[in-house]
């Protein structure tokens, strides 16, 4: 790995003064860690691997350069390009990223009085409206895989230009969900051009695949656990009362602005009705929902207009929601690195966030391996009126528990498959 020399500030990146000038009226003081070793090497051309914890600051760290290196080449780009270019492709998971990074792309911009075209596509909304948008290409594009293929069989978008290639969420977009996709864009990406890799987690069957992608990549993995403004609490409860404790726990604290995961779309209307119940209203945010329902339902979460909002993983990938206070694990998620991005919404950019996971004893041999992964150890807690039994410290030599004998019956009943004691750590809710 090569050694990387960590700039002081923004100006010691070799950004040039429409950028400079742009992150001082943000209010941007000094490079996050992940922006000062990468942002360099990126100017210089180099292919990257980045890892950082969310909130840290990727997209500024991909952005920034980007945006420089095509204001540098455009005169010479516009000249020699024909038909629906794009020179810089980022690759995105999930439709509300593809428009977040645009909008931080453009943001980012102002300063080059509109010279340089941002465009992001995705599925959910009218092909139509896109394709107009592209006539001419597109010098920055965003975009979703399927939308983005659907665009280049309409002949709406070339890549033959393409100088610089973004893969956001990488841990995301090498996996086994968007190989066929990324495969077929790669076919029509010109042999020679820069790509980047950003991502919380890089799974090692992900980091396999990355050797064929790269040329002589700088790694760079920035993880600051031990300055993190996250906050991360396990709380155990029996199966039955998880719905009990995830409305007495809003109500108690009075959290206005709390993002509770689940992992079916089905379970997310289930929740919210039985919440509901509870006196605790709730929306709900998945796939099923249309792009127009999906940004209606974000934008009011984001203002605050709505305090509980209940969403499957699609929500975990990239969402910034300005001080968003608590992220609950109401469901853990199937992957460990999923933990990471569920987590990684709250705490973001400094601020003080509460990541709660609410386990049971059928989930407790799974957060041991989300832990074991993520290489992390939180205390059990449990909260008063909502005790769970014992859990035991070792889910892979749990004893069984026996189910209590019903009112009533000579018959005996079967113990469970699954019941673990254990050590209870006990800390004030």
């Amino acid at each position: 790995m090569t050694a990387i020399t960590i700039p002081a500030n923004f100006t010691e990146l070799g950004l040039i003064p429409p950028l400079l000038a742009r992150l001082t009226e943000l209010e941007y003081q000094q490079p996050t860690p992940i922006q000062a070793q990468a942002i360099p090497s990126i100017l210089a051309g180099r292919d990257l691997i980045a890892g950082a914890n969310t909130g840290s600051g990727k997209t500024a760290t991909f952005a920034l350069p980007l945006l420089q290196q095509i204001h540098a080449e455009k005169p010479l780009s516009s000249k020699n390009s024909k038909g629906n270019y794009v020179t810089g492709l980022i690759l995105v998971p999930t439709r509300e990223l593809a428009k977040q990074v645009a909008d931080s792309i453009k943001s980012y911009a102002v300063h080059f009085n509109g010279s340089i075209k941002t465009i992001a596509v995705f599925g959910g909304v009218s092909v139509n409206t896109q394709m107009l948008a592209l006539r001419g290409g597109a010098d920055i594009l965003v975009a979703t895989p399927g939308r983005l293929l659907d665009l280049i069989s309409s002949n709406a978008i070339k890549l033959d230009l393409v100088k610089t290639l973004v893969l956001d969420e990488a841990d995301r977009m090498l996996s086994l969900g968007f190989t066929e996709e990324l495969s077929a864009i790669r076919a029509l990406l010109p042999k020679k051009k820069q790509i980047l890799l950003f991502s919380a987690t890089f799974p090692e069957e992900v980091k396999s695949l990355t050797e064929e992608l790269l040329n002589d990549p700088i790694e760079i993995q920035v993880q600051s656990a031990d300055a993190s403004t996250l906050v991360q609490r396990v709380f155990t409860v029996n199966k039955g009362q998880k719905t009990a404790l995830l409305a007495h726990l809003i109500k108690e604290n009075k959290w206005r602005q709390v993002l509770i995961f689940v992992n079916a779309k089905n379970s997310c209307n289930h929740l919210a009705d039985k919440l509901s119940k509870r006196g605790v209203t709730a929306e709900v945010f998945h796939g099923d929902k249309g792009q127009a329902a999906r940004s209606r339902v974000l934008e009011a979460f984001k203002s605050g207009e709505i305090d509980v909002l209940i969403a499957t993983d699609i929500a975990a990938r990239g969402l910034d929601i300005e001080k968003l206070p608590v992220v609950i694990n109401f469901d853990l998620p199937r992957s460990p690195s999923d933990y990471m991005h569920r987590i990684g919404r709250s705490g973001r950019a400094g601020e003080v966030g509460l990541a709660l996971s609410l386990i049971d004893h059928e989930d407790y041999h799974h957060f041991n391996v989300i832990e074991k992964k993520n290489k992390i150890r939180l205390e059990r807690e449990e909260v008063a009126g909502f005790e769970a039994g014992e859990f035991t410290r070792d889910a892979f030599s749990a004893p069984e528990k026996p189910m209590a004998k019903p009112e009533g019956s000579g018959k005996k009943k079967n113990k469970n498959k699954v019941q673990i004691n254990a050590d209870i750590w006990l800390r004030n809710s």
